[in-house]
């Protein structure tokens, strides 16, 4: 397992190319873990009309849930765990 910096997995999910990774953070609103299988790109259910806030100010990233079949916020201030293209990174 590699260590890599909060950015850097950030930057590496922005880039995933509509990939599937995993993902392990702190849920903003009760505080327990989650583990996520996503991927980014997904337009699927997408009206067009957008979000009323800019979630990057909120830090949060907008992932396609495949689980749960539907789009989720990613909090990334409490992101811990990345697993993309076969490998498996512990963020520091």
């Amino acid at each position: 397992m590699r260590f890599i910096g909060r950015d850097t997995a950030i930057e590496m999910i922005k880039d995933s190319a509509g990939k599937i990774f995993g993902v392990s953070f702190i849920k903003r609103t009760t505080g327990e873990t989650r583990h996520m299988s996503a991927r980014r790109g997904v337009r699927k259910d997408v009206t067009g009309e957008g979000l009323k806030y800019n979630p990057e100010n909120k830090q949060l990233l907008t992932v396609y849930d495949m689980n749960k079949q539907g789009h989720r916020m990613l909090n990334t201030e409490t992101l811990y765990r990345l697993a993309l293209k076969g490998n498996s990174y512990t963020i520091v």
